[in-house]
């Protein structure tokens, strides 16, 4: 009897923190979220507007900034801002073999802005100082009705975004 009830207690003390720890992680991301998010200076947060006027500018050869696309191949393939340059939003570490210059003018944006939040924050932490972060990312680009390119169409006219044109991410484990 004591052997069966020291494995229950024994059970129970490990169950009881994976549930804990379920609702701690996602806290713990919207935090870090939170800290990357302090990481920006307010007056580095753009629209997609704002981005619209700066790729004309660029268009124009009036800017050298440098647009950076988050999303995965398979996202920026199917509709992009022409000229951007599609950096893997967990590669922020090549940033400063790309672009030494802490003062490059960068624009940067994803889908929607999560993931461009933790990586403008960590280009912040690396020393950056001229980093912008667009709000709503593709998703307000393509419902103002700017221009997108497809890698294999050319131009495109998105009518109506679906939000749920998304690459999900997917977990493979290694069997």
């Amino acid at each position: 009897m004591k052997r069966i009830l020291a494995a229950v207690i024994l059970m129970m003390s490990c169950i009881v923190p994976v549930g804990a720890t379920a609702a701690d992680t996602r806290s713990g991301e919207k935090s870090i979220l939170q800290q990357m998010q302090a990481q920006i200076p307010p007056d580095r947060f753009r629209t997609t507007a704002d981005l619209y006027r700066k790729w004309q500018e660029i268009q124009a050869g009036g800017s050298k900034a440098v647009l950076i696309d988050l999303r995965t191949q398979a996202e920026f393939d199917s509709g992009h801002i022409k000229d951007s340059n599609n950096v893997d939003s967990g590669h922020a570490y090549t940033m400063p073999d790309k672009w030494p210059d802490p003062e490059t003018e960068m624009w940067v944006y994803c889908r929607t802005s999560h993931r461009a939040t933790y990586f403008v924050g960590t280009l912040y932490q690396y020393g950056y100082r001229n980093v912008y972060l667009v709000k709503n990312g593709i998703v307000g680009w393509a419902e103002s009705g700017y221009p997108l390119f497809n890698t294999y169409l050319g131009e495109i006219n998105v009518v109506k975004y679906d939000k749920k044109l998304k690459e999900d991410y997917v977990f493979r484990e290694n069997r």
